[in-house]
C-alpha cells in the first residue's frame, strides 16, 4: 500500500470517527433522558396512568418545594408545604404562579425529586410541568400535581431509610419567539 493510498485511508477513518462522536453527541440528550425515565436516575420521577390498588402500611413525608428563575419576574409557590401519605395513595397539591409584571410572560416548569434514590417510585399522574404556561399582567394560576408514591418504595432495601421525599419545581422564562425570529435591522413579521 503506498502512502498516498495509507493517507487517504486514515482521512476516511478519522472523518468516520468525527461523524460517530457528532451523531452520538446528537443522541445522548434523548438517550440520557429515556434513561432517566425508565430508571428514576437524577430524580426523574416516574408517569403513571392510575394508582396502583395496594398501599403500604407505613408513611412517608412530602415535601414541596419553588423556585424561580430571576428572569421571570413571577411568584411561584407551593399553595402546601409538606404532607404525609401513605404510598399507593394517589394525592393532588396545588403551585400558585403570580405574574408580577406588566406584560405577559410564558413559563415552564422543570421538576426532580430528592433523595435521588427515591424518584423511581414517585409518580405523577398528572402534572404542569413541560407545559408553557403563559400569564398576563398580575395573572395568577393554580396548577395542580397529581402523584403516588409506589409502595414498592418500602420493599426496596436501598430505599427503607426514605421517610421524606421532597419534589423541587423551578420555573423558567421561555424564550420570546417573535424576538428570537427578529434579526438586526429587520422588522418583526
Amino acid at each position: 500500500m503506498g502512502p498516498r493510498r495509507k493517507k487517504g485511508t486514515t482521512v476516511v477513518l478519522l472523518l468516520s470517527v468525527v461523524a460517530g462522536m457528532i451523531g452520538l453527541s446528537f443522541a445522548s440528550v434523548p438517550l440520557y433522558s429515556l434513561f432517566c425515565r425508565a430508571t428514576g436516575w437524577g430524580g426523574t420521577t416516574q408517569r403513571a396512568t392510575a394508582a396502583p390498588k395496594g398501599v403500604a402500611d407505613a408513611f412517608v413525608t412530602i415535601r414541596f418545594d419553588a423556585e424561580t428563575a430571576p428572569d421571570l419576574g413571577w411568584e411561584f409557590r407551593p399553595l402546601t408545604h409538606q404532607i404525609r401519605v401513605r404510598p399507593g395513595e394517589p394525592h393532588e397539591v396545588f403551585y400558585r404562579a403570580t405574574n408580577r409584571g406588566s406584560e405577559p410572560v410564558t413559563g415552564t416548569a422543570t421538576y426532580n425529586v430528592t433523595p435521588t434514590k427515591s424518584g423511581i417510585y414517585f409518580d405523577k399522574l398528572q402534572c404542569f410541568c413541560f407545559t408553557e404556561q403563559r400569564l398576563g399582567p398580575r395573572e395568577s394560576r393554580d396548577m395542580g400535581v397529581q402523584f403516588f408514591v409506589d409502595p414498592e418504595l418500602v420493599k426496596d432495601p436501598s430505599t427503607r431509610d426514605v421517610n421524606t421525599i421532597t419534589l423541587s419545581y423551578t420555573m423558567f422564562r421561555k424564550p420570546d419567539a417573535t424576538a428570537s425570529r427578529a434579526q438586526p435591522g429587520r422588522a418583526g413579521p
